[in-house]
C-alpha cells in the first residue's frame, strides 16, 4: 500500500443555470409541503363537520374525497420536486487514498451521498474512452456501465477514463471525468498491465 492522496471533482459545465431550476423545485417543494401541512392543520375542524353533515356513506366518502384531494396533491407534488430537483447540478468527487478510490454524489454543492469505492485489487482494467478497448468492453452483456460524470464531454483539461471493476456479483464499468494525474494513481495501484491503450 502506497501513501498517496488525491482529490478532485467533475462538475457540471451548466451549473450556474442548474442551480437555478435545482432552486426552482426547492422552492416548489417548500411551498407544497407547508401548502399541505396547513391544510392538514384545517382538517382537524373541518373533517367533523363533514363527517357530522353526511347524510349516507356514499355522501361522506365523496365529500372526504374531495376534502382530501388537494392534500394528496400537495404532498405529491413535493415529492416531485424533491425527486426532480436531484437531477440538477449534480457533480461527482474522486477521492484517491491509499489505493483506493471513494467516489461521491455531490447535490448542489452541499449533500454529499457516497456511492463506491473501488480498491486496487478489484480493478481489472482501464483506459480512455476514445480507445477501442471501451467499445470491447463495453459489449459484454455481464458488464453495467455507471457514468460518474455529469457531461456528455469532459470539460477542458479533462478525459473520460473507465474503470472495469470486479464486484461480489458481477464487473461493472465506470466512467469518470478526471485530470491525467487521477490516472496516473489508478495504474500505480493497479498496475501498468491494468491499462489498455489502445
Amino acid at each position: 500500500m502506497r501513501d498517496a492522496f488525491y482529490e478532485e471533482s467533475a462538475s457540471s459545465q451548466h451549473a450556474a443555470a442548474e442551480s437555478k431550476k435545482y432552486m426552482v423545485f426547492h422552492v416548489t417543494g417548500i411551498i407544497c409541503i407547508v401548502a399541505a401541512a396547513i391544510h392538514a392543520f384545517f382538517s382537524i375542524t373541518f373533517v367533523p363537520a363533514i363527517i357530522g353533515e353526511a347524510e349516507d356513506t356514499l355522501t361522506l366518502v365523496l365529500s372526504l374525497v374531495q376534502w382530501f384531494a388537494p392534500f394528496l396533491l400537495l404532498v405529491g407534488g413535493w415529492l416531485l420536486a424533491w425527486w426532480w430537483k436531484k437531477r440538477y447540478n449534480v457533480s461527482y468527487d474522486y477521492v484517491f487514498v491509499e489505493d483506493e478510490l471513494r467516489i461521491s454524489k455531490v447535490f448542489n454543492g452541499k449533500k454529499r451521498k457516497f456511492l463506491v469505492k473501488l480498491t486496487a485489487d478489484s480493478i481489472l482494467k482501464l483506459g480512455l474512452c476514445d480507445n477501442d478497448s471501451y467499445e470491447r468492453t463495453i459489449s459484454g452483456r455481464e458488464k453495467s456501465v455507471c457514468r460518474m460524470t455529469p457531461n456528455k464531454t469532459p470539460s477542458e483539461g479533462k478525459m473520460f477514463i473507465y474503470v472495469v471493476n470486479s464486484g461480489a456479483i458481477d464487473k461493472t464499468v465506470y466512467v469518470l471525468e478526471c485530470r491525467e494525474q487521477l490516472l496516473g494513481h489508478l495504474v500505480q495501484a493497479a498496475g501498468r498491465n491494468k491499462l489498455e491503450l489502445k
